[in-house]
């Protein structure tokens, strides 16, 4: 038998190289076979409730890693959640109608507009559907557990069905209604857009100051006055009816020494606007209020058929321009408002398509809309007092990256102004983990319009609307009603397959409708009406949910989105909030921290990280860093989690590897029976556990990461298991000091385990299967741990904080002797501790050995003064010098006693190693060792 042998090497088949990439898949299609899904749900079933409900991605081309740090958010939750006494079910979903499915058939060649339209709706379905099992197995790649074989889609006939249901209460409250005003139209998408699907870029545009000759003075003006305006959008002049100035502004009447004319402007804005024009000596000959020039008639600079009226509008404002806004009511929000209220027309001089009308006039009809800049000037003449090219912040279509105008179109609504207060009352109840989003969100739904909730394109849910022979809207309770069984029996694209007389009740009659003749509205509803109506459609209709449901996580974009659309719909139709809780998320950007574009090559897959790293160390990543922010990765970054993903699984291999003969019912010792420092261990790992309880029911993850990593890397691995080599792999196997450090150790390693599940359940279920002696076959079948306390515990992490305190002073005083090659590793060292009253009281109240804590083969508590060359510090010193004797070849401690024992065959170790020798291999101690 060789010395060597003797100890008690931990020893594991567990693996130190994880092999993450290959071995993922494996695990989770055991999982899958295993139904572990199912499994955690039965065993969970009769206890609270907590419903996560999945803000549904759009279903097209493969996930990002975006997508990938919402999923795996989400399963972190609701895994914590399942193993903490709650029913948590998760039902993933996809939304699948909208544009960009047009768009991808549109690239293939598909001619929507020359096809049939049924046989094109079923194109999109099946192009959505194949996205959707693409989609899914992404998902499920990265480990994310949940009923992947029952989700929700948008487009699948209940969930449509259920739209249209909201879609009803909505119009039964009187909340639709159909309107001409102004809306985001995408000429470049051909259909009206909402909020959530504009963003803003930089655009420069031409703008103008140009002059209306007065035309009716109403007693104040002259004639010869002009009123100078100013524009950033040349084309609305073709529908400009009227002009708006601010009625407690003052206006002056200024006449130029160089220009035979008198112009009126914002007195305020004169010095700066008489520079602009090269005005020269400008004389003030006359003073207004805003509200003294209303209802003043001025021509329109051409179009000698439209004359344009002065109004009073409080949306004017004196940063720029010249104080008097020339007012179109088909091309702006504020003008439609202002307009309206003085009986102006609504004019609109643009088609769907970007192109001016031939109500724009016979000089302008068919240009596109950007284009007539030119035409404008030429029209202005003599009016045109200047122009310059200006760059602004302008709305873009958010899919096809083009400006959009705002467009007077018959569209309908969704009034919000009817209930804005029940909504900002909802809000109130909320719990935001970020107080900015409540804020974001609160405003948001006091400063927005009515939502637009019809388009003009073809693949989305019908808006369930009728009309009867004089165009009269048709949407009762039974007629709606009606639709919905239709839809939840067919789908909706029976919409398109029936004329409107067969989608209505049978017997159907109208007052309206002398002739029982019906039309049907063409429009599809807004997508984000379908994805916020997913709290009827999912949460409010799966046996296995509740609704109002607890939490919502999506991106911090989504405040304006589904976070929105949800809220709008769920208290249009119920009167509540459809969430409880609100976690919101930044973005993912490159290791620079741009944004990630295709374009300049900064993107990283998710599946290019599983085949390096395994989607462990994705999910790994999503804990440590700050998600409540924009987040960076990169491969450089992924390559430093892998590290501390190498040093969390061999620091659990060290206790797996140092537990495998202990036996749990046979071995362990009570707590009351551990040394100090073990039991300072077990305290110190409770408060670890309960700190992650605490996290993740917080929905904290960085503080999950950091706690786990601070307690891996400095409990463990620079402190106990440090010294517990020289417990675990030295004493007699069956020894009472093994046991004890054993007892802690397998305690940890089951706890870690289960702790880590919801992040690493690749790696906890590898952990698992080495687990024997635990009952739960999986352990994502088993639950959370409970942080446990104990009696004096306060006492004891008083006492081992301050140990841990010495402990630091007496590694520099070995670290300095290490310097100056006094000794090697610190196992050569004697220390010699001179200390304070205190510290004194401190080392005896450890009850342990402190050599064997510093890991240095001898200490001497010494009386009176240090010596010179000793390491001072203000309660304590240290000398260190050489341990006398020899190094034994069993522990390697510098030891006296080596070379003195009476047996020539334990010639080599110390007295302490000898006796362990002696009571564990007598034979071996007879008959001696093998050589080396």
């Amino acid at each position: 038998m060789k010395l060597k042998d003797t100890l008690n090497l931990g020893k594991t088949a567990f693996p130190m190289r994880a092999g993450l990439p290959t071995k993922e898949p494996v695990w989770q299609k055991e999982w899958d076979e295993a139904e572990l899904y199912q499994k955690r749900q039965a065993l969970n079933e009769g206890k609270p409730h907590f419903v996560l409900h999945d803000g549904p991605p759009y279903a097209n081309g493969n996930i990002h890693v975006g997508h990938a740090m919402n999923k795996i958010s989400k399963d972190i939750i609701v895994r914590s959640k399942s193993m903490s006494g709650f029913y948590a079910p998760y039902i993933p979903g996809w939304d699948t109608h909208g544009l960009p499915i047009e768009q991808v058939l549109a690239k293939q060649g598909v001619k929507r507009k020359e096809m049939d339209l049924v046989d094109y709706l079923k194109m999109c379905r099946d192009y959505a559907l194949s996205q959707v099992d693409k989609q899914r197995e992404d998902f499920k790649r990265l480990g994310v557990s949940g009923d992947w074989d029952n989700p929700y889609v948008t487009l699948t006939p209940d969930y449509e069905a259920a739209q249209i249901r909201v879609f009803g209460e909505m119009a039964k409250k009187g909340y639709i209604y159909r309107g001409a005003k102004p809306v985001y139209w995408s000429w470049s998408s051909e259909s009206a857009l909402a909020e959530a699907e504009i963003e803003y870029h930089d655009l420069v545009s031409t703008s103008l100051y140009y002059a209306n000759r007065v035309k009716d003075g109403k007693g104040i003006l002259d004639t010869d006055t002009y009123i100078v305006v100013w524009t950033t959008t040349p084309f609305t002049i073709t529908a400009s009816r009227g002009l708006t100035v601010g009625p407690d502004f003052e206006y002056v009447v200024v006449k130029p020494a160089n220009d035979d004319r008198k112009f009126l402007v914002a007195g305020e804005l004169l010095p700066s606007l008489a520079e602009r024009f090269g005005w020269e000596n400008p004389q003030v000959v006359a003073s207004y209020k805003g509200q003294e020039l209303d209802r003043i008639v001025t021509e329109h600079p051409w179009d000698v058929e439209h004359d344009e009226l002065v109004m009073n509008g409080d949306h004017v404002t004196l940063d720029s321009g010249t104080g008097v806004v020339h007012t179109a009511p088909g091309f702006g929000e504020d003008d439609y408002n202002v307009g309206i209220k003085y009986g102006l027309e609504v004019a609109v001089t643009v088609n769907e398509r970007g192109l001016m009308t031939e109500n724009a006039g016979p000089d302008f009809e068919g240009q596109f809309y950007e284009k007539v800049v030119p035409t404008v000037i030429e029209k202005l003449g003599n009016l045109l007092l200047a122009q310059e090219e200006i760059s602004h912040s302008y709305p873009f279509d958010w899919r096809t990256k083009k400006p959009i105008i705002w467009r007077a179109v018959p569209q309908w609504f969704a009034s919000v102004s009817k209930f804005r207060q029940e909504i900002l009352d909802e809000i109130e109840k909320v719990t935001f983990h970020s107080e900015w989003g409540k804020v974001r969100l609160y405003n948001m739904i006091r400063d927005r319009g009515d939502w637009v909730i019809s388009r003009q394109r073809a693949w989305g849910v019908p808006l369930p609307i009728f009309y009867a022979e004089d165009g009269t809207p048709i949407m009762t309770e039974e007629t709606i009603e009606h639709v919905a069984e239709l839809f939840a029996e067919h789908g909706s694209i029976i919409w398109w397959e029936r004329e409107a007389k067969d989608l209505l009740p049978a017997g159907f009659t109208h007052p309206a409708s002398p002739n029982g003749q019906f039309t049907k509205e063409t429009d599809i509803m807004d997508v984000w009406f379908d994805s916020g109506s997913s709290w009827n459609g999912v949460v409010n209709t799966r046996p296995e949910l509740s609704y109002p449901a607890d939490l919502y996580l999506e991106g911090s974009d989504q405040y304006r989105g589904w976070f929105n659309s949800s809220l709008i719909t769920s208290v249009a139709a119920n009167g509540i909030a459809p969430y409880k809780q609100i976690l919101s998320q930044g973005f993912v950007l490159d290791g620079k921290g741009e944004k990630m574009s295709k374009s300049l090559g900064n993107t990283i897959l998710p599946s290019d990280v599983e085949k390096q790293f395994g989607a462990e160390i994705l999910r790994l990543w999503v804990t440590s860093v700050d998600t409540s922010n924009d987040v960076r990765i990169s491969m450089d970054i992924l390559s430093q989690v892998s590290e501390t993903y190498r040093k969390i699984r061999n620091t659990l291999r060290f206790l797996i590897a140092n537990t495998s003969d202990f036996v749990p019912a046979a071995d362990a010792v009570s707590y009351e029976e551990l040394r100090s420092v073990d039991k300072y261990m077990t305290i110190r790992f409770n408060q670890v556990v309960s700190s992650i309880r605490e996290a993740y029911a917080d929905f904290k993850f960085l503080d999950i990461y950091k706690t786990i990593v601070n307690f891996v890397t400095v409990d463990l691995s620079a402190f106990y298991l440090d010294f517990a080599k020289d417990v675990v792999y030295i004493e007699g196997a069956k020894s009472l000091e093994r046991r004890q450090m054993q007892t802690v150790f397998y305690d940890m390693l089951v706890k870690l385990t289960k702790l880590l599940t919801p992040i690493l359940p690749h790696t906890a279920e590898e952990i698992w299967s080495y687990l024997e002696h635990e009952a739960e076959d999986f352990v994502q079948l088993a639950e959370l741990p409970e942080a446990q306390t104990f009696e004096h515990q306060a006492e004891m992490l008083d006492t081992w904080s301050a140990f841990m305190d010495f402990r630091g002073k007496a590694q520099k005083a070995l670290e300095e002797a290490r310097a100056e090659k006094v000794i090697g590793k610190s196992l050569e060292a004697h220390l010699t501790i001179y200390p304070d009253e205190a510290t004194k009281v401190l080392l005896e109240a450890i009850d342990s050995d402190v050599a064997q804590l510093l890991i240095v083969s001898h200490v001497t508590i010494a009386e009176g003064a240090a010596p010179a060359a000793s390491v001072v510090f203000e309660d304590v010193a240290f000398s260190v010098e050489r341990a006398a004797g020899e190094v034994c070849e069993r522990c390697r401690r510098l030891d006296t006693s080596v070379g003195t024992h009476a047996n020539p065959h334990l010639a080599t170790v110390c007295d302490h190693c000898a006796t362990i020798l002696e009571a564990n291999f007598p034979e071996a101690v007879a008959e001696g060792f093998e050589a080396k």
